[in-house]
C-alpha cells in the first residue's frame, strides 16, 4: 500500500472562522465538525483539521491549484483586502512569483487569521 497523508491538525485560536477563511479563499467548504475538530477537506481527500489552541508557532501550508483556481483565489484575496506577497519572507507586497525552475508556475503567499503562512501555487510546466 502506498503511504498517504490523510489529515493534519491546524492550530487556531478560533477554529471555525479560521477554517472558513481558508475554505473561502480556496473555493472549498468547511465540513461538519468531527469531535472538536473543524475540518476542511481538499480534492485529494486530505483534511486540515482545525483545533483550538491558544499558544502555537505559525506554520506554512502550501496548496497546488489550477490556473483558474489560482486566479479565482487571488481575486478573493485582493477583493478581501488581504495582503499577499511574492516571497515567503513577506517583503514583496502585492506580488505573485514566477518560478524560474518550473515554466509558467505562479504563486503567492498570505497570512491567515492565526498568522499561518499560506501559499497557493500553480503546477506550471509545459502546456499550462
Amino acid at each position: 500500500m502506498a503511504v498517504e497523508l490523510i489529515h493534519t491538525i491546524v492550530p487556531a485560536r478560533d477554529p471555525q472562522p479560521s477554517a472558513q477563511f481558508l475554505a473561502e479563499i480556496l473555493g472549498l467548504s468547511v465540513d461538519p465538525p468531527v469531535a472538536h475538530f473543524t475540518p476542511v477537506r481538499l480534492a485529494n481527500q486530505v483534511s486540515l483539521d482545525y483545533d483550538q489552541l491558544d499558544g502555537f508557532e505559525p506554520h506554512h501550508y502550501a496548496f497546488m491549484v489550477s490556473e483558474q483556481e489560482f486566479d479565482a483565489a487571488l481575486a478573493r484575496i485582493q477583493h478581501g483586502g488581504i495582503t499577499h506577497y511574492g516571497d515567503p519572507a513577506c517583503q514583496e507586497d502585492g506580488q505573485i512569483y514566477h518560478n524560474k525552475r518550473t515554466e509558467s508556475r505562479r504563486g503567492t503567499y498570505f497570512h491567515d487569521p492565526d498568522g499561518h503562512l499560506i501559499e497557493i501555487l500553480t503546477p506550471g510546466g509545459a502546456g499550462s
